[in-house]
């Protein structure tokens, strides 16, 4: 394959991601209209604190699907298709199916008495529905990849290569999701969480970030050339949601901004992020039973620090603070106990 060396900043962006995740969460619980999604909400709200979040709403889902796959790249290199669903299964449709049955029925029931109602067993995909769609990708675009990794050298995974090695193949994408978001038409944008919108977006986002790796050191360099002109790009469309359109700008335009942050963060990415280090190797193997897990305790925190008489901000500390060492404390029980590793995604270990 074109890339044989680790990269390294793909594990980081997938670490960072995750951690944007939980903070994201954490600070709806602090908008009057976090209930209406299922969210915990406190009486002390702090409403400029969206001002951060709603430039982030629009890219981090899409960032995780692109993440995704190319993921998916890299699985490919050691792996024929049976290996491939093999491990894809185990590492993706299990933990999804145990979430559904067993983690997200904890917060379901936490949020339901937390208001007073009726709490019972009812078991829902949640926030793992991005499990769901990762799997049903890998199912439809398997036979695709697996071809393009068997003919590197011909015409269709030269024509990628050559796309993506300019900024053509950057227009192409721009122009793919902004039809999704015309022909789809969500009301809201950024709520990807079991719609179609969330899935029809997600399914190019997986493909292009497969083709991203394909197209090896040439997009690469591309990306890097125009980094500073994605920034700009993107805060220029930032400003205009916020100012002018007051965050509802057309579905076709958010899809662009999205796109030009994702670009951002790749180009970012790549050019300081693409070493190792101690902490990686812990935070990557960390980061999914963290994501599983991390609505159990953020609904834990919020419904017993929101009830006491302190600031905002001081709220969102302790409820962060109670989602990270809640998660890694699980974590570090889940790592070193057989049964439940494959659970939480995390490989079978030999005893």
């Amino acid at each position: 394959m074109t890339t044989t060396h680790r990269r390294y900043d793909i594990d980081w962006l997938r670490v960072i991601a995750i951690g944007l995740l939980l903070i994201y969460h954490i600070a709806i619980g602090f908008q009057t209209w976090g209930v209406m999604i299922g969210f915990i909400t406190s009486e002390k709200t702090w409403e400029s604190l969206w001002i951060p979040m709603s430039m982030l709403n629009v890219w981090r889902i899409p960032l995780l699907f692109f993440v995704s796959g190319m993921g998916v790249y890299f699985a490919l290199r050691r792996r024929n298709w049976k290996e491939l669903l093999l491990e894809r299964t185990g590492r993706i449709l299990v933990p999804f199916l145990f979430g559904m049955f067993a983690i997200v029925p904890i917060h379901i029931y936490i949020w339901k008495s937390y208001y007073k109602m009726t709490a019972g067993y009812e078991y829902n995909p949640g926030h793992l529905w991005f499990l769901g769609n990762i799997f049903i990708y890998v199912l439809v675009l398997s036979p695709l990849f697996f071809y393009l990794k068997h003919h590197e050298d011909g015409k269709v995974a030269k024509g990628i290569k050559w796309l993506f090695g300019n900024p053509l193949g950057l227009i192409v994408t721009l122009i793919v999701f902004a039809a999704e978001a015309w022909l789809v038409n969500p009301g809201i944008y950024s709520l990807y969480a079991t719609t179609w919108h969330g899935f029809f977006l997600g399914l190019p986002a997986f493909f292009f970030g497969f083709c991203f790796v394909l197209s090896g050191q040439p997009f690469l360099e591309m990306i890097l050339k125009w980094r500073w002109a994605f920034v700009i790009a993107a805060t220029a469309l930032f400003v205009i949601r916020t100012v002018v359109f007051n965050q509802l700008a057309p579905n076709y335009l958010q899809s662009i901004e999205s796109n030009f942050w994702i670009f951002s963060v790749f180009a970012f990415g790549y050019k300081y992020l693409n070493h190792g280090g101690k902490a990686l190797p812990y935070l990557s193997q960390a980061a999914y039973p963290v994501y599983i897990l991390h609505m159990v305790f953020l609904y834990l925190g919020s419904k017993y620090i929101f009830q006491l008489d302190l600031a905002a901000p001081v709220q969102f500390l302790m409820v962060l603070a109670v989602t990270g060492v809640g998660c890694f404390a699980t974590y570090e029980v889940i790592r070193r106990v057989k049964f439940l590793r494959p659970l939480f995604g995390l490989k079978w270990k030999s005893s």
